[in-house]
């Protein structure tokens, strides 16, 4: 009998011990999304553009008639979208290139690649970046010194 309370008392022990180990690898809480005084705006002409581009004719369906997503969108390409020029190469991180990330053609499936990279030309919409991951994400143009980054939403603003 004693043999039996023994496999029991180590049966409860490894399963508290297992139970530790799960719970350090949890995620910390995320942050709430804090939102800036720059999205009380409407959309400009430049992101109303942006947003037909690649919602088409679900535009108004899929963003415009929903406050949250609007919200969502100006945060996203008034805050946490930046592009820089990094002509130093020690500045220079690997990351993944634009043209590994495919098209976020949902809506309009004939949605195209730039052939050409125009920093205030180009909309990142038309790509499925990582914009509502955990952690902040780079990814580079190819054959150029231009990165893209995409801030987390859970990030302190600055």
């Amino acid at each position: 009998m004693k043999t039996h309370h023994i496999y029991i008392f180590l049966f409860v022990l490894f399963s508290f011990h297992c139970n530790s180990q799960n719970t350090n690898r949890r995620h910390l809480p995320l942050q709430l999304v804090q939102y800036g005084d720059n999205l009380n705006t409407p959309f400009s002409a430049i992101e109303m553009l942006q947003l037909a581009e690649v919602y088409g004719a679900s535009l108004e369906k899929e963003i415009l008639s929903r406050p949250n997503r609007v919200l969502s969108m100006k945060n996203l390409l008034r805050n946490r979208i930046v592009i820089e020029k990094r002509p130093n190469p020690r500045d220079q991180k690997e990351c993944t290139l634009l043209s590994e990330v495919p098209l976020f053609d949902a809506f309009v499936s004939t949605l195209q690649r730039d052939s050409v990279f125009d920093p205030q030309e180009f909309n990142p919409l038309k790509y499925t970046l990582s914009f509502y991951s955990r952690g902040e994400h780079m990814y580079r143009v190819d054959g150029t010194d231009y990165f893209i980054f995409i801030k987390s939403q859970h990030s302190k603003r600055k």
